[in-house]
């Protein structure tokens, strides 16, 4: 394998993860439906120690638009319940002594066209982020031809296979985005 090989699979690796990093961002913004990806990295301050939600709960979907939070430790119930009224997320637990439910109301015209810009933003970063390591990629090839490793049709040819490398994964990026507004603005 020659270290073009070697540049372009740790270029393919690296953007791989943005766009895992993309998904695990998306999956957190709120629609209409129930998820526990909405909750389970809310940290929650357990003993002291910040603590994703996760991790000292499970979290299930009894109905449509509702997520039940039952802690594994019964004496977290208050501090789960402060960490969720905490992140943001405008919703209200609601406290039975042993789990918490929460109830996702129904989103209006104005919120979904809000989660609709913040899903766009969420994807432009993610595609900064590949065009970013495409542009670290192409510094090494250049800087492998100065070094004389590799010829000048070497680094072009390169480039090109970086390039398709990169609208690859930019296009699936923005087929998440658009999968998510759909999703966002389905009533």
């Amino acid at each position: 394998m020659t270290t073009q090989d070697n540049v372009i699979e740790e270029t393919d690796s690296r953007m791989k993860k943005s766009m895992d990093s993309l998904k695990r961002e998306m999956s957190t913004i709120r629609t209409g439906r129930a998820n526990p990806a909405l909750v389970e990295n809310i940290l929650v301050d357990y003993y002291g120690v910040s603590t994703p939600l996760n991790q000292m709960s499970s979290i299930s979907v009894p109905e449509a638009r509702v997520l039940m939070i039952q802690p594994w430790d019964k004496q977290s119930l208050k501090d789960i319940e402060k960490g969720i009224q905490m992140s943001n997320l405008g919703l209200t637990p609601n406290n039975d002594g042993t789990i918490i439910r929460l109830s996702l109301p129904i989103l209006t015209e104005e919120r979904r066209r809000e989660l609709v810009r913040i899903v766009k933003r969420k994807v432009e970063e993610g595609n900064v982020s590949i065009r970013n390591i495409r542009r670290d990629s192409v510094a090494r090839f250049r800087n492998m031809e100065k070094n004389r490793e590799i010829s000048q049709d070497e680094n072009r040819r390169s480039q090109d296979r970086l390039q398709i490398l990169t609208d690859s994964h930019i296009s699936k990026m923005d087929t998440i985005g658009k999968e998510k507004e759909s999703e966002v603005m389905e009533v």
